[in-house]
């Protein structure tokens, strides 16, 4: 068990060591004139080779209604790494922290560490999203006054927009900007807004892209709808953080009760491990942790709906 431990060690030091060399710059390198040239082809090394040959597979893999739903994912998250590469980061990830798991601590434990390195990392994509949600719409207000100032300033629809996307805070820029580039390409300005609407989950916008799109239809003021739009987003942003707050110790005693029950079980494990070996030894003691699971999923569900507050 000690020399395949050992075994293990060395070949994870040795692998760090080469992506160290391989991948890792040794120090400041010239940019070689020939990849000025267009008509010379791009070389390519052993590395790069076998990334893409590798990211090509794990396309072939994925089936083509997922790979929709996941590029959507991590565009609402705002990574912009490939779905293919992805993947295939969470995958190498998994596999070799479930390799030193298992010769760490057990070949069960390396078998979770597959199964839940994958689940953290759609978990994280959905932290993620959450956060880039709510900051677009935290900014959404300041930046539909930036659109409206811009319009009294005598430029144009586009150009307002424009200015939104150089003069705003990350998401919010990133999304207008993406917005200017598609309608430059030839796309419709209202589809882009809407597809924003979508993607961030913001209804607020999409009464923004309404507005936008009857003015494209009938004319009028943009500046005083915008101005009447932000208005009422400044005010139920204020709501929403007023019922943020109220909510906040309701939250609070929710991971309270819900944390409850672990601590208790992990602090008795450490004191007196004998008490919780009944619970182990016969079949009534694990029906009665099979009623205890049940019981915490029913409360958990039954909290975070109590302290969900939809308006």
């Amino acid at each position: 068990m000690t020399a395949l431990l050992l075994a293990g060690v060395v070949t994870v030091a040795a692998a760090l060591l080469l992506l160290a060399l391989v991948v890792l710059p040794a120090g400041p390198q010239r940019v070689p004139l020939e990849r000025l040239d267009p008509s010379r082809g791009t070389s390519s090394s052993a590395l790069s080779g076998a990334g893409t040959a590798a990211s090509a597979a794990v396309t072939r893999l994925l089936r083509r209604g997922r790979i929709a739903e996941g590029e959507a994912a991590l565009e609402r998250a705002g990574i912009s790494k490939s779905l293919p590469d992805f993947v295939l980061t969470v995958g190498l990830c998994a596999l070799g922290l479930g390799v030193v798991l298992s010769l760490l601590a057990g070949v069960l434990l390396g078998l979770l560490a597959l199964a839940l390195v994958p689940l953290g990392a759609k978990l994280l994509l959905k932290i993620k999203a959450g956060r880039r949600q709510a900051a677009f719409a935290d900014q959404l207000d300041d930046s539909l006054q930036l659109m409206a100032s811009s319009l009294r300033a005598g430029h144009s629809l586009l150009r307002a927009v424009d200015s939104v996307s150089q003069e705003a805070a990350s998401p919010t820029a990133e999304e207008f900007s993406r917005i200017v580039n598609e309608t430059r390409v030839g796309r419709d300005l209202n589809d882009s807004l809407d597809e924003v609407a979508e993607r961030m989950g913001s209804e607020d916008f999409t009464w923004v892209a309404q507005a936008i799109a009857i003015h494209r239809e009938v004319g009028g003021n943009l500046a005083e709808v915008l101005d009447a739009v932000c208005r009422t987003i400044r005010e139920r942003n204020a709501i929403r953080r007023q019922v943020k707050a109220l909510a906040a110790e309701g939250k609070l005693s929710a991971i309270v009760l819900m944390a409850l029950p672990f601590g208790i079980v992990a602090f008795i494990s450490i004191t007196n491990p004998g008490y919780l070996a009944a619970f182990t030894a016969s079949p009534i003691g694990y029906a009665m942790l099979a009623v205890a699971a049940v019981m915490v999923v029913i409360g958990g569900l039954w909290l975070k709906k109590t302290v969900q507050i939809t308006f």
